[in-house]
């Protein structure tokens, strides 16, 4: 995920967390929407690339991988606190 900077993927990631969080009716606050979009966009990242699926670049590209990867974190969260 090239060509994103921190900004912009504080912004984006802030943005895919909190509308995963809005899907998922996790109630979480605006910096853990923050770190769920970021991280779930490296993960989500890492998954599909063992899949050899590329994502387009850019910062509709992170905002998709921020959005899936933070749905998956706060499944695998809510997996955990069961």
């Amino acid at each position: 995920m090239e060509g994103v900077g921190w900004i912009a993927a504080i912004i984006i990631g802030g943005f895919a967390g909190w509308l995963a969080g809005k899907l998922m009716e996790a109630r979480y606050g605006i910096l853990l929407n923050i770190v769920l979009g970021i991280v779930g966009s490296v993960v989500a990242t890492a998954i599909l690339a063992q899949f050899h699926i590329e994502v387009a670049g850019g910062r509709l590209g992170y905002f998709v991988t921020g959005f899936l990867g933070a749905c998956l974190l706060i499944f695998i969260a809510r997996l955990v606190r069961r």
